[in-house]
C-alpha cells in the first residue's frame, strides 16, 4: 500500500516547467486575459509559450501554458486565480 503524501510535501521538484491547461468559452479577449494572469504569477512567461486550440465546433478555446514553477504557493495562487476567473470553465 502506498504511503499518502503529506499536504506539505510535493511531487514537483522546484523550480521546474509545469504545464497547465485552461478551457473557456471562445472570446476575443480570452487568451490575452489568461496571458496577463499567468504573467502575474510567472513574470518569465511570454506569449510564445502559450498553445491555443479551438474546440471542434469553435465554442470553446483551450490554452496550454507552461509556467516556470518556483514553489507550491506560486502554483496554488495561479490555480486559484485561474479557477475563479469568470471566463474560465476548467483548469487542469
Amino acid at each position: 500500500m502506498a504511503t499518502p503524501i503529506a499536504p506539505s510535501e510535493s511531487l514537483i521538484e522546484y523550480p521546474s516547467d509545469f504545464p497547465i491547461k485552461i478551457m473557456g468559452l471562445t472570446h476575443d479577449a480570452f487568451a490575452t486575459t489568461m496571458l496577463a494572469l499567468v504573467i502575474k504569477h510567472d513574470p518569465t512567461f511570454h506569449e510564445g509559450k502559450m498553445e491555443v486550440r479551438p474546440s471542434a465546433k469553435g465554442n470553446y478555446t483551450g490554452l496550454t501554458v507552461t509556467v516556470r514553477a518556483t514553489s507550491r504557493p506560486q502554483l496554488d495562487a495561479l490555480y486559484t486565480e485561474l479557477s475563479g476567473h469568470p471566463m474560465v470553465k476548467i483548469v487542469m
